[in-house]
Formats: C-alpha cells, sequence, structure tokens
C-alpha cells in the first residue's frame, strides 16, 4: 500500500533531482550500498588526498577517482564490481588529457563554451545548496510529522471484498442471477461460468480492493451493495458482464510509517525547497523584457 501525497508541481521538483544529479549522486550511492558481511574485515579508510595517478605532472587523488566513479556508473552499470575503479581511472586519465589539448588549443576561450561552463557552475552550485541547506536539514521528527499530517488529512474510506462472475452476454449473466435467485452457489457458479482465468479456481475472489481499483461501472455497482448481496442486473463493462456479490467490508487502514517514510521525506524536501525558492526569488531583481515571455513564466509560477 503506497501513500499518496498531493502532488505539487514534480516539473519543478525534477530541478532538484534531475539538475543537481551531482549534489544526489553521492546520496544515492549511500543508499543503495549493500550491506557490508558481518564476518569480513571493514574496508581500510582510504585518504582522499592519495595520489592515484599523474597525467601530465597532474595529480589524480583518491577523492578524483571517487568523483569520477560516482559521476559515470551509469556507464559502468553493467561492468563487473573490480574492474570498475580501474574503469573510472582510466576515464578520468582520458578526460584530463583531452582537457589539456582542448586548452592547448584556446577551446576555453570560445564564448559558447565559457557560457556552459558558468551554466554548469550555476548548477552544481545549485546542487550543493539543495543537499546541504535542504537534504541534509530534513529532520526525523519533520518527516514524522509530514506523515501524521498527511494521514490525518486523508478522508477514511472503505474498501471491499468481493466476487465475480464474468460472461459475454448480458443473457448469460441474467441467467446466473436467477440462479443466485434460486439458492444456487455463487462460487460455484463463478467457477463453472466465468471467464475471467484467475476466477475459475477461486470462486471469482477479487480479494480487497479500494475507490478507484476497478474499472468505473464496476466500482459504482460493487460499492452500492450489502455484505452478502449479489447484484440484481448485471454489469456492463470493458470486459463483458458481471454478475457482483460482496463479502465483506472495511475501513482501509494506513500505511504503515515504515512503508512510505521515503515519500514523506521527499514531501517535506519538496516544500522546503520551494519555500527556498520563492524566498530568494522574492529577494532577487529579475527582469524580462519579452512581454509574453514574462506573462508565461509567471503563469508557471502560478502552478507550483
Amino acid at each position: 500500500m503506497s501513500l499518496s501525497f498531493r502532488r505539487a508541481s514534480l516539473a519543478s521538483l525534477g530541478l532538484v533531482f534531475g539538475l543537481s544529479a551531482l549534489s544526489l549522486s553521492p546520496l544515492m550511492a549511500q543508499e543503495t550500498k549493500p550491506a557490508q558481511d558481518a564476518t569480513s574485515p571493514a574496508a581500510a579508510p582510504v585518504d582522499p588526498n592519495a595520489v592515484v595517478a599523474t597525467v601530465n605532472g597532474e595529480k589524480l587523488t583518491e577523492a578524483d577517482l571517487q568523483l569520477a566513479e560516482g559521476e559515470l556508473s551509469q556507464q559502468f552499470a553493467q561492468m563487473p564490481p573490480e574492474q570498475r575503479r580501474a574503469a573510472a581511472l582510466s576515464a578520468a586519465i582520458e578526460i584530463r588529457v583531452m582537457a589539456k589539448k582542448a586548452v592547448d588549443s584556446g577551446l576555453d576561450k570560445d564564448a559558447d563554451f565559457q557560457r556552459r561552463m558558468a551554466f554548469l557552475q550555476a548548477r552544481a552550485l545549485h546542487g550543493e545548496v539543495v543537499e546541504k541547506e535542504v537534504v541534509d536539514k530534513v529532520t526525523d521528527a519533520e518527516v514524522r510529522a509530514r506523515y501524521d499530517q498527511e494521514i490525518a488529512n486523508t478522508p477514511p474510506v472503505n474498501e471491499i471484498h468481493a466476487r465475480h462472475i464474468l460472461v459475454k452476454t448480458k443473457e448469460e449473466a441474467e441467467a446466473i442471477i436467477k440462479q443466485l435467485d434460486g439458492g444456487a452457489d455463487f462460487q460455484k457458479l463463478a467457477n463453472d461460468h466465468t471467464s475471467d482465468p484467475s476466477g475459475k479456481t477461486s470462486g471469482g475472489d477479487l480479494g480487497w480492493f479500494g475507490p478507484g481499483q476497478m474499472v468505473p461501472e464496476f466500482d459504482k455497482a460493487a460499492f452500492a451493495l450489502d455484505v452478502g448481496k449479489y447484484s440484481k442486473e448485471p454489469v456492463q463493462s470493458q470486459f463483458g458482464w458481471h454478475v457482483i456479490k460482496v463479502e465483506d467490508k472495511r475501513a482501509k487502514q494506513p500505511p504503515a510509517f515504515d512503508d512510505v517514510k521515503d515519500q514523506a521525506k521527499q514531501a517535506v524536501i519538496r516544500d522546503k525547497y520551494f519555500a527556498m525558492v520563492k524566498e530568494l526569488r522574492a529577494a532577487a531583481k529579475v527582469e524580462i523584457p519579452d512581454e509574453k515571455l514574462k506573462k508565461d513564466i509567471d503563469t508557471l509560477e502560478a502552478g507550483k
């Protein structure tokens, strides 16, 4: 079961998790790192300043290598773990020698390159602010409070345990209803007549489900029935004609905190991020000469 948080501008939130990939990659690496075997010795601490190679007299350190591994992790995903360190070092050396050639050729002075570098630096700084001033400052208490708030704001709903018999025609469904009116057993009829493959051995059992999980016609008819009752008229959907029986109803239980705490944390991060952006945008002097573009920006910002 998942907790459904209200969705503010996910496109804008993409700035946090898309443009700031540099800042979040260490976090993701930490979350997905496999647990160390208790029987194996702990890895020796690595000196980030230890030199692993020199390229044209320029040092490449452990910190540089770890950065390369993190930034190029997708390229190394299919590679055996024991080869990734060597591959990262090879890539780092390749980048350095090609970068030197670019500088020697004067490409670093190119106006388009400098614009890209300025943007990349701003993007990296954006990521640093998100990580240091937003992500790292989220507390367990804030995450729990957000979960409690969402649970309190979620209207209580019922879920039902139902069975159905699915047939191709209305006439077939009406004939089954007549048999039920005469005292026939619903589960036996389902096993004998339903065209739903999963229902042929389970008496048409659909298990528990909540509002909106079934097609609208089925959903409306099923939730209108009382416990122990079956539909007196065939219910048509895109799949055919249904005869529905409700076995039980219960209040839908909210998800446990541990099951959705990551979602709750992302919601806290999102809110803190937007609050910071709103404050900084209000204090910034932003001028957009193009009136149409300005109007489009205002519309976009109003939807966040």
